[in-house]
């Protein structure tokens, strides 16, 4: 195919979930209310522990982040989306893209560190308490985030400086929703493969590093509970993880799931509309599973809510 240097891209044309007019509508609508379910959820996450003294521990403290880390995953996707549904317009510029790839990876590699992150406070919280507000504290706590925001942030850039090498065809239609990486790939003319094989590096160590440390934890963490005597006490040391489990096995199984029928079916499309699972859907759950169940982040709704009425 003939090549078209980089300088004179001027936009690449995403096909969305369904290129079906009469879909449009409501799908414009199902995306408007799960971002904005996304949001609020999330947001009422943040402001109950920051507003509750009694929630200022390292496992909210991580949970904060992740809720804020997945307002800017979906809010860098779920906007453009709407935008192209209400203007009938598929168009995204070069820039746009390049910088819909630097986000969208920042904030998916960055909720994957923090998943990890939150399982080590729990290994250290259920095998360690004696020690855990020693080496839990405020600064160690602080560190991680702040080392895995830069180690998210410096990926998401190798990648995006790695794109802007690249050479299109004219061929510049990205059979998804967003610039999805991979999808952007394919469509070059030029030579790829160091762009492929920074992609598998980046699988194995960034997504195999985390998954790793979390399958590690709970193998202590179950060890543990199944050495406590009393029932009571195995379903409190349960207790305490059970919705960073549940969130741990949604993000993980969807991203399995997308991998999965894109290896099975080939089909572009049928890999976009998977993705809404992990790239949507996940987030908007996560403020139902650790809230519906948690005491202290209703507690502290309700308190805050009733002063400010």
């Amino acid at each position: 195919m003939e090549a078209e240097n980089t300088s004179h891209v001027s936009k690449f044309l995403l096909l969305g979930i369904s290129e079906d007019p009469t879909l449009q509508p409501f799908l414009f609508g199902l995306f408007l209310s799960m971002y904005l379910v996304t949001v609020l959820g999330n947001l009422l996450i943040i402001l109950a522990t920051i507003s509750d003294s009694h929630l200022h521990t390292p496992m909210y403290f991580f949970l904060s982040n992740l809720s804020f880390v997945d307002i800017c995953f979906t809010s860098t996707t779920i906007p453009k989306m709407l935008v192209n549904i209400q203007t009938q317009s598929k168009a995204i510029t070069y820039a746009g893209c390049i910088t819909q790839i630097y986000f969208f990876m920042l904030f998916g590699v960055l909720d994957n560190f923090l998943l990890a992150v939150m399982a080590y406070d729990r290994y250290m919280a259920i095998c360690h308490p004696l020690h855990y507000m020693v080496i839990m504290n405020p600064r160690f706590c602080m560190l991680m985030v702040l080392m895995s925001s830069i180690v998210s942030a410096l990926h998401s850039l190798l990648h995006s400086l790695m794109v802007l090498q690249l050479s299109f065809c004219m061929e510049l239609e990205i059979p998804h929703f967003i610039c999805e990486l991979n999808q952007v790939v394919l469509l070059a003319c030029s030579d790829t493969s160091p762009n492929v094989m920074v992609m598998y590096f980046s699988v194995v160590f960034l997504a195999g590093g985390p998954i790793t440390g979390i399958l590690y934890s709970y193998s202590k963490i179950v060890s543990s509970i199944r050495a406590i005597s009393s029932a009571q006490g195995k379903y409190k040391a349960f207790s305490t993880c059970a919705s960073h489990l549940s969130v741990v096995s949604l993000f993980y199984s969807t991203l399995l799931g997308v991998y999965l029928s894109s290896s099975i079916t080939h089909n572009s499309q049928s890999t976009a509309r998977a993705s809404v699972m992990y790239s949507v859907v996940t987030p908007m759950l996560n403020p139902f599973i650790y809230s519906l169940r948690n005491k202290d982040i209703t507690g502290a709704l309700r308190r805050f809510f009733q002063v400010k009425l």
